[in-house]
């Protein structure tokens, strides 16, 4: 079924062979990232996994999830992560229950549900704390859903080896985006030249459009699971 009664979303998957920094090209790609606002692109009617931005933790006096996303989706070809952008973990037990019920409307509308990506930027150095607190999320999921997270680029390089190794037992996959913003990262292959230090199974994030030169080895190591591309308007 087309995504037209779905908002944007992201592509991750190896494509073929790519020229060296040659814009990103959505139709060469397989999962993406669909924010709010984003219109929906043909590359969408073929995608094997679509990461869907459901809503934003905002915080505040007390910390609330706001909705983005009104309608259910109801997607039957691909794989769908429910997105969730966060601002603070100091999350209450109604957020909780507000993803938990999410989930299930998403579930009993036929969707093939995977999980739930939480979208915080972690500080490189305080990856144990953010690792306890996703520890307390994945125990209060279903069994059936997997747990993802997006990733700063400075982790594979800079990050705190205790806490990456705790990322490793709660999380699933992570997203290592090489992008902030509408812009690709200045010098991303340094980083990515220490993703051996990674023991998560990782995807690297596209910006459509965007330069991307895959550094050599990438395609061997084996927790490299493909991309996901972040769809912009154009």
């Amino acid at each position: 079924m087309p995504l037209l009664l779905v908002p944007p979303l992201l592509l991750s998957a190896a494509p073929p062979q790519t020229p060296p920094d040659a814009p990103v090209d959505a139709n060469r790609y397989d999962a993406f990232w669909l924010w709010a606002g984003v219109r929906p692109q043909p590359a969408l009617d073929r995608a094997n996994r679509i990461y869907l931005l459901q809503g934003a933790v905002v915080g505040g006096e007390e910390a609330r999830l706001v909705a983005q996303r009104p309608a259910t989706p109801h997607v039957a070809h691909a794989q769908l992560w429910m997105v969730l952008r966060v601002e603070t973990l100091a999350w209450t037990p109604q957020i909780h229950a507000q993803l938990l019920a999410a989930l299930e409307r998403w579930h009993r509308a036929g969707n093939r549900v995977a999980g739930v990506q939480i979208d915080f930027d972690a500080r490189t150095h305080h990856l144990a704390s953010y690792a306890a607190f996703l520890k307390t999320l994945r125990e209060a999921l279903p069994t059936r859903y997997k747990l993802g997270i997006t990733g700063l680029l400075d982790w594979s390089a800079n990050g705190d080896p205790e806490g990456l190794d705790r990322l490793a037992g709660v999380v699933d996959e992570v997203v290592l985006q090489i992008y902030q913003g509408r812009r690709v990262i200045p010098g991303y292959s340094v980083y990515l030249a220490k993703l051996g230090r990674l023991k998560i199974p990782f995807r690297i994030g596209l910006l459509q459009g965007g330069e991307w030169s895959a550094p050599s080895g990438l395609s061997r190591n084996p927790k490299f699971q493909g991309y996901v591309v972040f769809l912009i308007n154009r």
